[in-house]
């Protein structure tokens, strides 16, 4: 009996910056890499992240899924795992130990903890998820305990890179795995699947360590207290932060209920060496001189319930800011949230603080391949075939242009977006058919109810606002009784607008009082006469409301 085609879903992760998630199926056994979230674009009103669309596994019912392995622990690689759990209980979790306690965090405050087994292991282990042998291999990134992997098939090996970059003085010693990276080409890579991030940045990404050299320059002018802001699983970052404090003879303080858990658990884990003496609690930072202070918090991305965006806008209950203090934002900001950033970093430049931020200061890097990198493990894989993952369309579209100059056939590279499924079999790699790969907005406590068209409903709010016409008609007669009542939030100032006002009672008074116009017709034809008339007086399309009550 012939093997059934090796599918290869990419679910998210391919066409954008984010929601990274990979299904592998082989007839009905499955396994899954990453299950990450997106951050909303500015044009996403009200909505707190987004995840993948798996409507796909979740519609077939004869399928196993025998495990989720992830690559490391950034939020656009877990951020949705409790979502996934929900919907696949009792699926197998594999991780190595940093990324497994954040998993943990994230299960434990989603209350599914219980509902799934964090299987742990070490780069280089080799990992048997149902029928699938996938081996582990380390790679560096701006988080500890990444990792990338061979997927052994009966159509050939694929490696998949996970996000990398090739640091050879990185900050935890542990250098990128080069020695197995050979040996896999040594044995024939039919397919790579390599990040492509940075596939636009010519050149190779600096060192973690160049953080180090910045901190130390800003720690030492600094004079007042000093507040870090980063993403609150970048553990690596932390660990940099308390090594800088302890040379000036700093205190650690920890600001913000998402790094507070995974500053808890890199403790308990061992990982993060932050000692007792040096941590203060952040209600008690009054207790000691602004020069002897370190805050880490949330905040860098401009995140509307983050701490720093919270001590910007002056709504934070424990933290404000004072002339003096120094604020370092210690990350690029992710595409599409660049206004948030910059709003937050004027916001607290108007308060009095000095901000240190990139290109100020190199406090951050990226924790990504730029092209000589991508070209070095291009070399060193020497695949067959290519299917560049993680980026906008640009950097797809630019990665394989970069893979067909190290000698992959143009023929043999792949540049796909969510839902295309990738087939494999004995005569080679294609291109199949296309699965749902979109968005599933998170809102609150809801997920997935509200979809586009209650996002371009929030749009028009938020750039032309509402009118709501209250009409009372004598049902017997159908004549109006008395004026209408108008109300309107984010259009116009009616009070200032005498001219309009008395056009849309008169428009009300014609719609209503037209015996062409059929009763159950006329709050239909009422919003649109009242529509037509804002636009041609304004050249404005609010959403227009209109209640006709028969007395």
């Amino acid at each position: 009996m012939a093997k059934p085609k090796l599918r290869i879903i990419p679910i998210g992760g391919l066409g954008e910056i984010g929601k990274n998630m990979t299904a592998f199926e082989m007839g009905k056994d499955v396994f899954i890499i990453d299950t990450g979230i997106m951050f909303p674009a500015n044009d996403m009103h009200g909505v707190d992240y987004i995840i993948p669309d798996f409507r796909y596994l979740q519609e077939r019912k004869d399928i196993t899924i025998h495990g989720i392995v992830y690559t490391h622990g950034h939020e656009d690689h877990i951020g949705a795992v409790a979502h996934v759990i929900e919907a696949f209980p009792n699926t197998p979790i594999y991780a190595t130990p940093l990324t497994a306690g954040l998993l943990e965090v994230r299960l434990r405050e989603r209350r599914v903890a219980d509902k799934t087994k964090i299987n742990v292991f070490t780069a280089g282990d080799k990992l048997k998820v149902g029928p699938f042998l996938l081996e582990s291999f380390h790679m560096c990134h701006s988080i500890p305990d990444c990792v990338g992997f061979g997927i052994y098939t009966p159509f050939g090996l694929i490696v998949y890179s996970g996000d990398y970059k090739f640091d050879n003085n990185p900050v935890d010693g542990k250098k990128p795995d080069y020695a197995r990276l050979a040996r896999f080409a040594s044995e024939g890579v039919t397919l790579l699947m390599a990040e492509s991030t940075n596939a636009d940045k010519p050149g190779w990404t600096p060192s973690e360590t160049v953080i180090d050299e910045a901190f130390d320059r800003v720690f030492k002018k600094a004079k007042g207290r000093i507040f870090v802001a980063t993403f609150a699983s970048l553990i690596s970052r932390v660990q940099q932060v308390v090594n800088a404090a302890e040379r000036y003879g700093r205190k650690v303080a920890i600001a913000g209920h998402s790094m507070s858990e995974n500053v808890k658990m890199a403790r308990r884990l061992g990982i993060l060496d932050l000692p007792d003496t040096m941590l203060l609690d952040v209600s008690k930072i009054n207790s000691i001189s602004d020069n002897q202070i370190v805050i880490m918090l949330t905040g860098a991305q401009g995140e509307p319930t983050a701490a720093l965006t919270k001590i910007a806008n002056g709504e934070h209950r424990q933290l404000e800011i004072k002339p003096g203090d120094t604020i370092i934002l210690s990350s690029h900001p992710i595409p599409g949230n660049e206004e948030f950033v910059y709003r937050t970093i004027n916001r607290l430049f108007r308060l009095g603080a000095n901000v240190i931020y990139d290109p100020i200061e190199k406090v951050h890097v990226s924790g990504h391949a730029s092209q000589d990198e991508m070209k070095l493990l291009l070399n060193l894989v020497k695949p067959k075939y290519f299917l560049p993952t993680h980026g906008e369309l640009r950097h797809l579209y630019e990665h394989a242009q970069i893979a067909v100059s190290c000698g992959v056939d143009r023929n043999n590279t792949f540049v796909v977006e969510n839902g295309t499924v990738i087939e494999m079999d004995k005569y080679g790699v294609k291109v199949g058919e296309r699965v749902p790969g979109g968005y599933v907005f998170v809102d609150g406590s809801g997920v997935g109810d509200v979809g586009r068209a209650v996002i371009r409903d929030r749009e028009i709010l938020a750039q032309d606002g509402f009118l709501i016409v209250v009409a009372n008609i004598d049902s017997r007669t159908g004549k109006m009784l008395g004026q209408p009542e108008i109300i309107s939030r984010g259009f116009t100032y009616l009070r200032d607008a005498d001219t309009l006002l008395e056009q849309i009672r008169n428009t009300v008074q014609e719609v209503i009082t037209n015996p062409n116009n059929r009763n159950g017709r006329k709050r239909e034809k009422l919003q649109d006469s009242l529509s037509r008339l804002l636009y041609n007086e304004t050249k404005r399309r609010p959403m227009v409301f209109s209640i006709i009550n028969e007395q």
